[in-house]
Formats: C-alpha cells, structure tokens, sequence
C-alpha cells in the first residue's frame, strides 16, 4: 500500500452526534453567534452538547457542538457562514 492508497474514511449520512469545533477571537456573545449560524443549518441542534474552552492566554475561544449531519452540503454551508461571520478563523 502506498500513501496514494490511502483514503479518508466516508461518513455515512445522517451521521448523529457529528463534531463541529469552531475557533474564533474570544468575546462577548460568540458562542451565541455560532450556535445561531449552526442552528440555522440544523435546527435539532442540542444545546447540552456546547462545550467552551479558552485558549491559554484567554484570546480565542473554541466552541464544540454536536448535531446530525444530514450531508456534505449541509456540512459545506455551515463552514461558509460560520467563516462568513468573520469572527471565525477555524472550522474542524
């Protein structure tokens, strides 16, 4: 097997609980802003699963939620209007 071979595994849609981390500049009300941007593209999403983490010098921040991703376009469209917002600089 050669490096060529190597593929990146396919994700079988809907995927439940699919991570999406967003990294933007820490301040007031970005959780909010990328909970409502993601919420627009998948309305079930389960606030419970938010998880916030500062970086270590407190100047970014990082926002993790879970939702069912329904397909690759449903994934493309929340990446382009979280970037969008222009307060994200990272979308994993």
């Amino acid at each position: 097997m050669t490096d060529t071979d190597v593929q990146a595994p396919k994700i079988e849609f809907p995927c439940e609980r699919y991570p999406i981390k967003v990294i933007g500049d820490a301040g007031e009300g970005f959780a909010d802003l990328v909970v409502e941007v993601i919420r627009r593209h998948a309305p079930d999403l389960d606030s419970s699963t938010l998880r916030l983490r500062d970086s270590r010098n407190g100047r970014f921040l990082s926002v993790q939620v879970l939702i069912t991703a329904t397909g690759v376009e449903q994934l493309q469209a929340i990446h382009l209007d979280l970037r969008a917002t222009g307060r994200v600089h990272m979308v994993l």
